[in-house]
């Protein structure tokens, strides 16, 4: 059975080699006393690591091959200071220099401006954090990347926050298979109440339409301004429901509005 071709770089992904974890200790050892041709095993044989990175930033809209590069360049870095007598697998220390490195390409290229003092701030705090990492084989926490700057701990989260991705309000969060879940969903909306909404498309007869639960959905939803969890909290089924018979119900009274506007 054929196995299904899949280019990124040029590169036939179908045909990339996998290192077994004895290979890649005996290849590291040799890349130590110097063989360069160990290394370049080592780059070939962790390929499909970066394509398992890179699809976390599917959602992004950024071409593939760009952040495939990207990632190379986080893979390489990770096997020159991998050190074997830390005795852990090298995924679990190649995995966050690759998503570090592509995030620090995303930021890079982020409309978002941020002022060069924050982002210095915030590039030596990821420096240090994989550092640290290295070190010790644990994620640091932002209080103990702040005393190895010498920096108090809240300039460092600002930083930190400053440079963060920003994100769509219509970025699916879940997906059991049917109707996602978005960022938006999960907002509370303390300012913009239904009314103006209800007046403009005419649906308080369409809300009569609706069954008892649903009516609870959409009045603490869009009147009480209420988030699918709260809501989904209070009545005691899944966000995934009330996502579900929210849609619904809001079908509903949109054709009952243009059942209205027929009439009309």
């Amino acid at each position: 059975m054929a196995r299904n071709k899949v280019e990124i770089c040029g590169v036939d992904t179908s045909k990339l080699p996998v290192l077994k974890n004895d290979e890649m200790r005996f290849l590291f050892k040799r890349m130590q006393k110097g063989e360069l041709d160990a290394r370049e095993q080592l780059v070939n044989g962790n390929l499909r690591l970066v394509l398992s990175v890179i699809k976390r930033f599917n959602h992004r809209g950024e071409n593939m091959d760009d952040l495939f590069q990207v990632g190379c360049i986080g893979l390489m870095k990770s096997i020159d200071n991998f050190d074997l007598s830390h005795n852990v697998r090298f995924s679990t220390y190649a995995v966050p220099m690759i998503i570090g490195e592509i995030r620090r390409y995303l930021r890079d290229n982020n409309p978002i401006r941020v002022s060069r003092s924050l982002r210095d701030i915030a590039y030596k705090a990821l420096q240090i954090r994989e550092d640290l990492i290295g070190k010790n084989n644990a994620e640091p926490s932002t209080k103990q990347i702040a005393e190895e700057m010498e920096l108090p701990h809240e300039d460092v989260v600002f930083a930190l926050d400053a440079i963060q991705d920003p994100v769509s309000l219509f970025e699916p969060i879940y997906n059991d298979g049917s109707d996602p879940i978005f960022v938006l969903d999960q907002l509370r909306d303390e300012k913009e109440k239904a009314t103006s909404w209800v007046n403009d498309l005419a649906i308080r007869e369409g809300i009569q339409k609706l069954n008892s639960r649903e009516k609870l959905i959409i009045n603490q939803r869009f009147f009480e301004g209420k988030t699918q969890m709260e809501v989904a909290d209070e009545i005691g089924i899944s966000q995934a429901q009330v996502s579900r018979l929210e849609k619904t119900a809001i079908q509903e009274m949109n054709k009952s509005v243009l059942e209205k506007m027929d009439e009309a």
